[in-house]
């Protein structure tokens, strides 16, 4: 088996790469505004309701329209899964990994098509789309690998007279929930660590994102996936998004989005249900309020750019993006001086126009929710970029930063998803690392520092999931930096780690006398 390493981003500077993704627009533009069916046991159904995806840089700009599914339809799909389970369970874990190596292999041929799309679908700038298709790719390609290396089983002790063995085996049934931040790489992720553990598979996408899951799944059936496997049902999550958690056959739910959906899908899935025989599996990541830490024995530049890389790359609509820094006093002036130099130099706009560093917002809620939080900074800091929306032709938002922020601000404790960094003010490093944990997520941080001993006081108290050094706060790759938080950032199912593929199997015991 070839070692695992992780998926080379595409280099744009290169004149080849530039024609080769104006090429992959070009795919995608020849299929905008199709219709697209669900798949239900491999069967295409059309419905008369129908998600409309457009694109978040031009509203008039229709991706494509996706069949819904009602609840007789996820009904439908849930015996089937259900059924097809009985089959898929058996099969052998080497050929649902090969599955997984051949789509990444079909992704890859096509993965300027892939990140096409996404810069229409999902309106991300042209290296974050890269970035999500490299990440689709490295949860095939590690996943399968991870299920030859558990295909086995642990080893266990045995005395004489008997053997022991210790085998995973999958769950049963698995509702996937996408969002729409990483249409393709984390949709693709959770579907496939279930597919690959054994499981069956209803994927309901992200509302705003559902026709990059439709492309993917027609890479899986290419790749040899059996019918019924995963079925593809797109609806609306008060229609059929309870129905299917509530399910009694739904064994577990692996969801990635808002902490108030991901709160009421744990609150939900714990309830045993009638004909219910087993406690459900709830598989959550669930957003974050991410911090970098600024000392005073820091490289300074380091420190701006790292806080605008990760607050604004992809218009801050990341769990893990940069939303608040807070800064030791000896140099915090400079420090937020430079963060308002380089915000200002920040283009956005279509994100299909390659120079611009940050796209739309995704649709119009999101951009009423960050202007509304945008008039909140105006009243709890103080404006030193940005602050202006446009929404007229898509739903875009200037880089906006509020300096000389109280710790206790909302603006420093609440989500905003978008881009959007408060600054504030630290006496200490002590002092620093408590305004970092006084927050209800715990999911990424950074710490900008030479001074060792600071690091590994951060090592020991900084309480988040993914803590970089010396780095911005986002972008974890697969089997690199598995990924997952703390606290209200979810269950701490670290993603692209070495354990993950554990959270959808359940471990039996069977012991011989010989």
């Amino acid at each position: 088996m070839i070692p695992y390493k992780h998926e080379p981003f595409t280099d744009f500077t290169l004149e080849e790469n530039k024609k080769a993704f104006q090429e992959g627009l070009k795919t995608v533009e020849a299929y905008l505004g199709k219709d697209y069916p669900l798949i239900v046991g491999g069967e295409r159904i059309m419905t008369d309701d129908k998600l409309v995806s457009f694109n978040p840089a031009d509203k008039e700009e229709i991706i494509g329209s996706v069949s819904k599914a009602s609840k007789d339809i996820a009904e439908k799909a849930m015996k089937i899964a259900d059924e097809t389970f009985d089959t898929w369970r058996k099969t052998e874990p080497a050929m649902r990994a090969d599955i997984l190596f051949k789509a990444a292999a079909i992704v890859r041929r096509r993965k300027m098509e892939f990140s096409a799309l996404l810069t229409k679908e999902a309106g991300k700038p042209w290296n974050e789309a890269d970035a999500d298709t490299a990440e689709a790719i490295d949860f095939l390609e590690y996943y399968g690998r991870q299920m030859l290396r558990l295909k086995d089983g642990m080893p266990v002790e045995s005395r004489p007279g008997e053997f022991n063995r210790f085998d995973y085996i999958p769950l049963g049934v698995g509702v996937v929930i996408s969002p729409w931040n990483f249409a393709f790489a984390i949709m693709a992720g959770t579907t496939v660590a279930a597919l690959v553990t054994g499981n069956t598979v209803l994927l309901k996408p992200a509302s705003t994102t559902p026709v990059v899951a439709y492309k993917f799944m027609e890479v899986l059936e290419e790749a040899g996936m059996p019918a019924g496997v995963v079925n593809y049902v797109p609806g609306s999550g008060s229609e059929i998004g309870d129905y299917l958690v509530d399910h009694p056959r739904t064994r577990f739910v692996s969801f990635t989005g808002s902490r108030e959906v991901g709160t009421r899908i744990f609150e939900r899935a714990s309830k045993v249900n009638e004909g219910q025989i087993w406690l459900k599996r709830v598989i959550a990541e669930m957003g974050g309020k991410d911090t970098i830490v600024v000392d005073n024995e820091a490289d300074l530049e380091l420190a701006a750019q790292s806080i605008v890389k990760s607050a604004f790359g992809f218009s801050g609509q990341k769990c893990s993006a940069c939303s608040r820094a807070i800064i030791h006093e000896d140099v915090y002036d400079t420090v937020v001086a430079r963060v308002e130099e380089l915000t200002k130099e920040l283009t956005y706009g279509d994100p299909t126009d390659q120079s611009n560093f940050a796209g739309p917002v995704i649709d119009k809620a999101a951009y009423d929710k960050i202007m509304s939080y945008v008039e909140i900074g105006k009243e709890e800091g103080r404006l030193v970029a940005g602050g202006e929306g446009d929404s007229s032709k898509g739903f875009f938002v200037a880089p906006t930063v509020f300096a000389d922020v109280a710790p206790e601000a909302r603006i420093m404790k609440e989500e905003v998803f978008g881009p959007f960094v408060a600054l504030a003010k630290a006496k200490n490093f002590t002092e620093a690392i408590e305004m970092a944990n006084d927050t209800d997520y715990g999911l990424t941080g950074a710490v900008i520092t030479t001074n060792r001993e600071h690091i590994e006081q951060a090592r020991q108290d900084f309480h988040c999931g993914n803590l970089y050094f010396n780095r911005g706060c986002t972008g974890a790759i697969v089997g690199y930096q598995p990924f997952g938080g703390f606290n209200m950032s979810g269950t701490d199912s670290k993603a692209g780690g070495p354990d993950y593929l554990q959270l959808h199997m359940q471990g039996k015991t069977t012991s011989e006398m010989l």
